[in-house]
């Protein structure tokens, strides 16, 4: 059984290795943007909670994200693993997550940190498109990325968890990358 967390900043490739080495594996991707958006869509109770916080243009906040994660974690497609996508984000998460995780009877197998270039990640964001990806947008992302987030490596490197991988290659290679350490 797999159970993954992915870390990285934004554009280093972690949604798209999630989607193929979930589907190969037959585990649940699960990401946080996307259990967002469905249950807000479902209407479901956090749901409807988490639109509040949103249609304001504020954070959900995490205990909220947390309810959402464990319905998540309890869905049928989830059982034989998992990979988490873009949670946890900060330290007080992470704690967060492994509480709710041994209370639940699971834990992370591992953490995988994508390891990429902040020039080759403006590159690969300013190529989306999208009109909020300017290059002083992704580069304050990037640095509430190293402030909040990278903190995490080293929380998980702690616990002996911790997997780094050059996400800094071709599509197929980091997938090559990522299969032979999860063997």
């Amino acid at each position: 059984m797999k159970r993954l967390i992915f870390l990285g900043p934004p554009g280093a490739g972690k949604g798209t290795q999630a989607i193929k080495l979930a589907e190969g594996a037959a585990i649940a991707h699960i990401s946080t943007g996307d259990i967002l958006r469905a249950a807000v869509a479902a209407q479901t109770p956090l749901g409807k909670q988490a639109d509040d916080y949103m249609s304001r243009g504020d954070l959900v906040p995490d205990e909220l994200v947390l309810g959402l994660v464990k319905e998540r974690l309890s869905e049928a497609d989830a059982q034989n693993g998992w990979i988490l996508d873009g949670f946890p984000r900060n330290a007080a998460q992470a704690e967060a997550l492994d509480e709710l995780l041994a209370s639940i009877e699971q834990s992370a197998d591992r953490t995988v940190n994508f390891e990429v270039p902040d020039d080759v990640l403006v590159g690969r964001l300013l190529q989306r498109g999208r009109k909020d990806d300017t290059e002083e947008v992704i580069r304050h992302r990037l640095g509430v990325y190293r402030e909040q987030t990278a903190p995490l490596i080293a929380f998980y490197q702690s616990k002996g968890k911790l997997a780094s991988i050059d996400g800094n290659t071709e599509v197929d290679q980091v997938a090559t990358s990522l299969q032979a350490l999860l063997k």
